[in-house]
């Protein structure tokens, strides 16, 4: 008699295992949903995911505009990392019916992937960043991406690709800085900070709400 419960129960356990197994991968699906997209302007295409309701350029924008420029003035590095803009510029860099994200629309997204503090790993591409033992590696488990493009500076300097990305957000903060997002590869958070417009960072393009998916 026992033995038949304990078969029974192991028959069950693992049903309810392939059952949650399936949840899990059907959740996954839902959380993030891949696409592509075609700037018309120059004819590159993106790789685009839906992450809760929102739909993201899945790789850094590589439209050259104003000021834009390559890390280093590379353009192996715009073909890594996409450009590096200042605020005024990125305002305006998005193709038609897409947009620099708001800080509160960045603040979605690292809400609905749990939280700013382990934001980092989830995002961030499994490749292309910098690695040292001890600290936890990149999951991307949204299929976001996010690669280390490093920063420019208005002299003319530029630092840390390869460790460190920038993002612009459309929000600013009094008339001379706004509000970016920024991962390291060391640490699992997604920082927010400001900075002054001058600085040179990756543009992640946000979808209008409006726009058809």
């Amino acid at each position: 008699m026992n033995a038949s419960i304990g078969g029974k129960s192991r028959r069950v356990g693992r049903v309810v295992g392939a059952v949650m197994a399936v949840v899990l991968l059907s959740v996954s699906a839902v959380n993030a949903q891949g696409g592509s997209f075609t700037d018309k302007r120059d004819g590159k295409t993106y790789r685009t995911v839906k992450i809760g309701d929102q739909t993201w350029m899945a790789e850094n924008l590589n439209y050259k505009t104003g000021t834009s420029v390559c890390y280093d003035n590379k353009e192996s590095n715009c073909q890594k990392y996409g450009r590096l803009y200042d605020w005024n510029t990125a305002m305006k860099a998005c193709p038609a019916r897409w947009h620099l994200p708001s800080d509160e629309e960045w603040e979605a997204l690292t809400d609905f992937v749990g939280g700013e503090e382990t934001a980092g790993t989830k995002l961030k591409s499994k490749t292309g960043w910098s690695t040292d033992k001890g600290y936890k590696a990149a999951t991307d488990d949204y299929g976001f991406s996010a690669l280390p493009g490093g920063y420019g500076s208005s002299d003319g300097s530029f630092n840390y690709a390869g460790n460190y990305g920038y993002w612009w957000s459309a929000t600013e903060s009094g008339a001379a800085y706004a509000w970016c997002r920024s991962m390291n590869y060391s640490y699992e958070i997604v920082y927010r900070d400001y900075y002054n417009k001058s600085y040179l960072f990756s543009l992640r393009c946000s979808q209008d709400s409006a726009a058809p998916q």
